[in-house]
């Protein structure tokens, strides 16, 4: 599995199977969106009311369970982030063995349904930056809960781009740990059995 981030909260997960894109933007954000072939979006913010999106990839947005290709997808509501004009949702993907939680715009703490499924999960996504999302202790206090074996930093202040949220380093400091930079992440079940504790993994645009 091989894993590359594009800023914000969009990540391109390329598995054996097929490849699953998570919060994809516009490029009038500052931002260089990814290219070629998606087979599944993964939405975590969605607009109410759902607006029709003409796209060739299958597009999950909301809570339930799918499956595409053999990959293995449950969402869970957010309600207390949720508003009349939009709805947030975390998920949980299981491909090549190996279980991913995507925690998207997370704001506040996870509900207990999220919190008790997504405690297997090997990687785990969630924002780094504090305010306007999770702010940075708690953040740290789901790692600890949840206890994966990677966790996967999204939604930090980045060059170039104008947002209220600062960069990963509070989070590093919480979890008291040095993370690792790197261009792409490059995952395989066997690997993270071996691994001891929890690991911050910071990606580069």
């Amino acid at each position: 599995m091989v894993i590359n981030w594009y800023g914000e909260g969009c990540f391109k997960v390329q598995t054996s199977g097929l490849i699953l894109l998570t919060d994809p933007f516009e490029s009038s954000i500052g931002l260089t969106p990814p290219r070629g072939k998606t087979e599944v979006i993964l939405k975590t913010l969605t607009s109410w009311p759902m607006k029709e999106e003409i796209t060739d990839s299958q597009l999950i947005q909301g809570a339930g369970e799918y499956e595409v290709q053999g990959i293995k997808i449950r969402g869970f509501s957010l309600p207390k982030e949720s508003s009349e004009k939009f709805f947030k949702t975390a998920y949980k993907v299981i491909a090549e063995e190996m279980a991913l939680g995507f925690l998207g715009h997370l704001s506040e703490e996870l509900p207990p349904e999220a919190n008790q499924n997504l405690k297997d999960a090997d990687l785990l996504f969630l924002p780094a930056g504090g305010k306007p999302f999770i702010d940075q202790e708690k953040a740290a206090k789901i790692i600890k809960q949840l206890s994966p074996k990677i966790v996967v930093a999204s939604f930090f202040k980045t060059p170039g781009l104008k947002r209220t949220s600062s960069d990963w380093k509070g989070l590093a400091e919480e979890m008291d740990q040095k993370p690792e930079v790197m261009e792409h992440l490059t995952v395989k079940k066997k690997e993270l059995k071996e691994q001891k504790g929890t690991k911050l993994v910071v990606l580069r645009i």
